[in-house]
């Protein structure tokens, strides 16, 4: 099957729970600017309490327990991506205090629909519609647009470097999640134990942040929405999107995040979003519409 192709139904209904999945993912900056921490405790804090609830989805679906007695070589396939999610989690922030927020945000965001195009290449799982590839291309112009426009943004290689590093840890960790979804193991059963170990792979740059800002109201209230909302709603969702959406174009779809993000920051945060900013989401907005509304006919290889 090519990649962003399956019958309209079907596929109209898994781009919708990526989306919404996105859209809760989009809050997560709104948020955590109202907590004073450092991005990296927060973002191992979320992990964490994310992973944690997952992970007791997955025990009680009862799916947990065929994914692991699948064998060894599943086993290792979960925790490469395991680590593969907590990587994405780190290198994420350890780029954007690097090298800013905008210029951060834009190269791990818009590398990552490509690096899981190319490893859907790669690993066969499917081949690049032209679809794919347009609403891939608006989509990263639009995000690069909306994310930097109207700022200046400061360029650090080893920032750069990281920020790809997470793209693609990202994307890597999507497409273990979605061949194993896609072979038929239960998907709340897949996240569960990737975003559990990531979870517990964090645990030590919790305590090396201090985990004292959790005791607080206000801090035990965001990690509680990023964990169990945004990590927990929003993975689940993810998941079950997963089961008939092929990864490339589930990776393109999550570029809803920016968007919300933007439009949160507009009228919750009182930002300002200039005419290159506005016409990015414009942008970024039509072109995920042109990979999330169904087609008319499937198209198989």
């Amino acid at each position: 099957m090519s990649i962003g192709s399956t019958t309209p139904v079907r596929r109209f209904g898994g781009g919708a729970d990526i989306v919404l999945a996105a859209a809760l993912w989009g809050t997560t900056g709104t948020v955590r600017s109202f907590v004073h921490a450092s991005p990296v405790a927060v973002g191992a804090a979320r992990l964490l309490i994310g992973g944690a609830f997952l992970f007791a989805l997955a025990v009680r679906s009862g799916g947990l327990r065929p994914l692991v007695a699948g064998g060894r070589r599943t086993r290792l396939i979960l925790l490469l991506g395991a680590v593969l999610a907590a990587i994405y989690q780190v290198a994420f922030f350890s780029a954007v205090a690097r090298t800013g927020v905008a210029t951060g945000t834009v190269v791990t965001i818009g590398s990552g629909p490509v690096f899981a195009g190319l490893l859907s290449w790669l690993l066969r799982m499917g081949t690049p519609t032209r679809r794919w590839l347009l609403s891939t291309a608006g989509a990263v112009a639009g995000c690069a647009a909306l994310t930097a426009g109207g700022h200046s943004a400061g360029v650090e290689p080893v920032g750069i470097a990281l920020a790809l590093l997470s793209g693609f840890g990202y994307a890597a960790y999507a497409t273990v999640a979605s061949a194993l979804i896609t072979r038929g193991e239960d998907s709340g059963a897949v996240v569960g134990v990737l975003f559990g170990g990531a979870g517990v792979l964090l645990l030590p740059v919790l305590a090396l942040y201090g985990p004292g800002w959790l005791l607080t109201g206000r801090g035990a209230a965001a990690s509680l929405y990023l964990g169990l909302i945004t990590t927990g709603v929003g993975y689940v969702l993810y998941g079950r999107g997963l089961r008939t959406t092929p990864v490339a174009a589930a990776t393109t779809l999550t570029l809803a995040e920016p968007a919300v993000a933007a439009v949160l920051g507009l009228f919750v945060l009182g930002e300002h979003l200039g005419a290159t900013a506005l016409g990015g989401l414009v942008l970024l907005v039509i072109s995920l519409l042109i990979l999330a509304l169904p087609t008319r006919r499937s198209s198989t290889r």
